[in-house]
C-alpha cells in the first residue's frame, strides 16, 4: 500500500512535494504544543475552562481577521509572501507566549498572533490549487492532510513527554518548526499565483477585499459551510476540551493523552487513502452525513464511559468520521472556487473553522464548569444530529451542482 502511495506521490511537481514536506515540519511543531494548550493554561494560570474559552475566542477573532486579510492579499500580491509572514509571526509569537506569566498580556499576544499567524493559511491552500491541475487538486489536499496527520502522530507523543518536563519546551519546539518552514518556503518554493490575463485589469487592494461579496453571494457554498461549521464545533473539542476533561475528571495522564491523539493521527495516515477511495462514488453530502454519524457516536461516548480502553475505542470511531468529513469538505470547497478567487474562497472556508472557535470552546467551558463535564459530550451528540439533518437537506440542493464536478479522489492515484 505505502509503495503505491509513494509512486503516486512522484507524479506531483516538485514545488508541491516541497510544500507537503514543509507543512509536515510546521505542523510537527504545532502538534507538540496545541493538544496541551488548554491544559497548560489551566495549570499555569490557575484558571478554569471558561477562561480558556475566552482565550480561544480572542485568538479566533484575530484568526478570522488575519485569514480574511491574508486571503485577499494572497490573491493580490501572491501566496509566498503571505505564507512567509504568517510563519515568522507564528514562530516569534510562540516564544513570547511561552515566556509570559501574566494572563492579560498572554491574551494580548494571543490576539495579535491570531491575526498575524493566520495570514498564510489561505495562501497555503491556494498554493495546492495553483500547483495542481483541477483533477488532482482534491488528491493534493489529501496528501497534504496525510503530511499533517503524520506530524500529528509524532507530535502529541513527544509533546506529552516534554510537557512533563516543562511546557516552555513545547512553545520553543513550535517556534522552531515555524521558522524552519519559513526558510524552506523562502529558498525553495516559487510564487504560484496565476498570472492576470492580458485583457483583464489587475484588481486594487480594496477591490480585492470587496471581492469577498462575490463569495458570500454563493448561497449554496455558504449554506454548506454553515452546516459544516456545526461539525467543527464538535471536532474542535478534540484538541481543546478533551485533554482537560480526561485529565481532571478521569485522572487520565498527560502522556497517555498524547498516545490517544497519536492513535487518531496514525489512523489517518494509514487509512485515509483507502477510505477516500471507497467513498469516491458517493455524493459529497451523503458522505458528510455518514462521517457526522461517526462523530455523533465517538464524541458522544465520552459522556458515558470511564474505562481508559473505551477512550481509545471512542477515538477510533470519531477518527473514522474525521477521515470522511474533512477531506470531503475540503474537496467540495476547492471545487466551488473560481481560479481568480481561490484565496478568498479558501479564506471563507477557514472562517467556518475560526468562527466556531469564537464561541465553541467558550461554550464548552461554560457547560463544563456549570452544567457538568459530561454535558459537553451529550450536547456534541445533539449538534451532530442537527448537522446530519442539514446535510440531508443540502444533498438535494447540491445534487445538480456536483454532478459535473470531479469527485473527491482520483481513481488512478488512489489504487492502494
Amino acid at each position: 500500500m505505502f509503495s503505491k502511495i509513494k509512486n503516486s506521490y512522484h507524479e506531483y511537481p516538485n514545488p508541491f512535494k516541497v510544500l507537503v514536506f514543509a507543512t509536515f515540519i510546521d505542523r510537527l511543531g504545532s502538534f507538540l504544543l496545541f493538544p496541551f494548550f488548554a491544559l497548560y493554561i489551566t495549570d499555569h494560570f490557575g484558571v478554569g475552562m471558561t477562561q480558556v474559552g475566552f482565550l480561544f475566542m480572542v485568538f479566533s477573532a484575530g484568526s478570522i481577521i488575519g485569514s480574511g486579510i491574508g486571503g485577499a492579499l494572497a490573491d493580490k500580491y501572491g501566496r509566498r509572501a503571505m505564507l512567509l509572514l504568517g510563519l515568522v509571526a507564528s514562530g516569534v509569537g510562540s516564544i513570547a507566549m511561552g515566556l509570559i506569566n501574566d494572563l492579560n498580556i498572554f491574551f494580548i499576544i494571543a490576539s495579535i498572533l491570531g491575526v498575524l499567524g493566520d495570514l498564510g493559511g489561505p495562501a497555503r491552500q491556494a498554493m495546492v490549487a495553483d500547483l495542481l491541475p483541477k483533477e488532482k487538486q482534491a488528491e493534493g489536499f489529501g496528501l497534504l492532510r496525510v503530511a499533517v496527520n503524520l506530524s500529528a502522530t509524532i507530535g502529541p507523543i513527544l509533546g506529552g513527554f516534554l510537557a512533563t518536563q516543562s511546557y516552555l519546551f513545547l512553545f520553543i519546539a513550535d517556534a522552531v518548526g515555524s521558522l524552519i518552514t519559513a526558510m524552506i518556503v523562502y529558498f525553495v518554493i516559487p510564487e504560484t499565483k496565476p498570472q492576470v490575463k492580458d485583457n483583464k485589469p489587475e484588481e486594487t487592494v480594496i477591490k480585492t477585499i470587496i471581492g469577498y461579496k462575490e463569495v458570500l453571494k454563493d448561497r449554496v457554498y455558504i449554506l454548506f459551510l454553515s452546516v459544516s461549521a456545526i461539525t467543527v464545533i464538535v471536532y474542535m473539542q478534540l484538541n481543546s476540551t478533551l485533554s482537560v476533561f480526561l485529565n481532571k475528571v478521569h485522572g487520565f495522564p498527560i502522556e497517555n493523552f498524547g498516545f490517544l491523539l497519536s492513535l487518531n493521527a496514525l489512523m489517518v495516515v494509514v487509512f485515509q487513502f483507502w477510505i477516500t477511495k471507497k467513498i469516491s462514488k458517493y455524493a459529497p453530502m451523503k458522505m458528510m452525513i455518514v462521517g457526522t454519524l461517526f462523530y455523533m457516536i465517538g464524541f458522544g461516548m465520552y459522556g458515558f464511559i470511564s474505562a481508559p480502553y473505551l477512550f481509545y475505542i471512542a477515538m477510533v470511531i470519531l477518527t473514522i468520521g474525521e477521515m470522511v468529513v474533512i477531506p470531503v469538505s475540503l474537496g467540495a470547497a476547492a471545487s466551488f472556487a473560481p481560479e481568480d478567487k481561490r484565496g478568498r474562497y479558501m479564506a471563507v472556508f477557514g472562517f467556518h473553522w475560526s468562527i466556531p472557535n469564537l464561541f465553541g470552546v467558550l461554550a464548552a467551558g461554560l457547560v463544563m464548569d456549570h452544567l457538568g463535564p459530561n454535558w459537553v459530550w451529550y450536547l456534541a451528540g445533539i449538534l451532530c444530529m442537527m448537522a446530519i439533518v442539514g446535510f440531508w437537506l443540502l444533498n438535494g440542493v447540491t445534487k445538480d451542482r456536483f454532478k459535473e464536478q470531479i469527485k473527491i479522489p482520483i481513481e488512478e492515484v488512489h489504487q492502494v
